[in-house]
């Protein structure tokens, strides 16, 4: 099957060496600047989607997916509950537990922390704390024992080891002729955790669930049972398959609630870097349109000759965007080429720009992730490809208009 003539001479303009080799270089620097466009937004979405991926991650390595409690934040007979969600589909893990606000301090140094009493030998089955353990174990919390495993920077901050006394200071008091006081316990050190975020590291302690009870005055109650998804984008489906199970005196909340500012923030910001790179593929986008101007000025006797041929102003349109799509298209192939294998690399190029500079972009010492991450969405990528190339399309339009309005008497009178 023979290709249309348009298709023909739209590839051989392209291909052609023009007697304005200045219009030549314009087609080169636009396509050039097509693929280091799509070449860096492919990148940079690719790092802010590993960045969020990670921090993902890290927080819910300490936390659960889901958590069922009722609304004065006590949950009694959560053991039933347990029973009723477990085999639940998605759901992989449970566990109950009691976090709680209070005062901890060791000599002189006091800070407030958030308490949360947990039992050692299911909590696996919802975070990830045993694998985050630098000093002692987690199954070293004991009930009735007072036993406690402390953030990394918060012991630290107040200058405690393993087999070290600190003191647990309560808001649930109880009444005494003088007033209300505040409930003291004493507990010993047994571990302590690496999270990788500030947030758990500096103000995160953990008990046995017993010992929770007892200093809290939960009783038999927990706060919350924990829920753990194979998918943690499933929350939504679960949350409907458990209307069915529970009674409705019952709160669900989920980890998009527990972090929504923080993730808001995350993909705010993700969308405002596409505006702004995308900026780089429409700046080199229209740019062709000087350069098909120029082609148009250039050709113009061709135009005449081929009006004159027969030639429809529909089909002279088509040669022209023919020929820019081909500077988009090439443009957004070798920026897609380039964006994947840099996205895909970026593990071995950093280290090796770091090592040839002599420096380090996230020094361990001061950033908790200290390598750049990167995960290729591919609904990005393929997103920055077609944009790059319908804004090729729109640059064109104009360009091919004006050489279908080119008069083929005027044309050629100075030929």
């Amino acid at each position: 099957m023979k290709a249309p003539f348009e298709l023909m001479l739209g590839l051989r303009y392209t291909r052609a060496k023009r007697r304005n080799g200045f219009i030549s270089f314009i087609s080169l620097s636009s396509m050039i600047g097509i693929a280091l466009g799509v070449t860096a937004l492919i990148t940079v979405l690719s790092i802010m989607n590993g960045f969020q991926s990670e921090l993902r991650d890290r927080i819910l390595g300490m936390t659960a997916h889901m958590t069922l409690t009722e609304q004065d934040g006590h949950l009694r007979d959560w053991r039933s509950l347990y029973d009723k969600v477990i085999d639940l589909p998605h759901v992989i893990g449970a566990a109950p537990n009691i976090t709680e606000q209070a005062m901890i301090t060791s000599g002189k140094k006091v800070s407030g922390i958030l308490v949360r009493g947990i039992l050692p030998d299911q909590e696996g089955e919802v975070a990830d704390i045993s694998d985050k353990m630098v000093v002692g174990k987690l199954s070293s919390l004991y009930g009735g024992d007072y036993r406690i495993v402390l953030g990394g920077e918060l012991a630290l901050s107040l200058g405690v080891s393993l087999g070290d006394k600190v003191t647990v200071i309560a808001p649930q008091g109880t009444f005494s002729p003088v007033g209300i006081v505040p409930r003291i316990k004493r507990f010993t050190v047994v571990g302590v955790f690496d999270a990788g975020m500030h947030e758990y590291d500096s103000s995160l302690a953990l008990i046995h669930l017993v010992d929770a009870q007892k200093l809290f005055k939960y009783e038999d109650s927990v706060g919350g049972l924990q829920l753990k998804l194979d998918d943690l984008f499933l929350v939504g489906k679960v949350k409907h398959e458990l209307s069915g199970v529970i009674s409705k005196n019952l709160y669900v909340r989920e980890w998009r609630q527990q972090h929504a500012n923080f993730f808001k923030a995350i993909e705010m910001e993700k969308r405002m870097m596409f505006i702004v790179l995308a900026l780089i593929i429409m700046v080199a986008a229209f740019n062709i349109v000087s350069t098909m101007v120029m082609v148009v000025t250039d050709k113009q006797g061709d135009i005449a000759v081929l009006r004159t041929l027969g030639a429809s102003p529909n089909s002279i349109q088509w040669i022209f965007i023919i020929q820019g799509l081909v500077i988009g298209f090439m443009g957004a192939l070798l920026g897609l080429a380039g964006g994947l294998s840099l996205a895909f690399n970026i593990d071995v190029i950093v280290p090796f720009i770091e090592h040839l500079l002599g420096i380090q972009f996230f020094p361990s010492d001061i950033y908790y992730i200290s390598q750049v991450p990167s995960k290729v969405e591919w609904s990005d990528v393929w997103s920055v490809t077609i944009l790059a190339f319908l804004l090729t399309l729109v640059a064109t339009l104009y360009p091919a208009r004006k050489a279908a309005k080119v008069q083929p008497a005027e044309a050629l009178r100075y030929e």
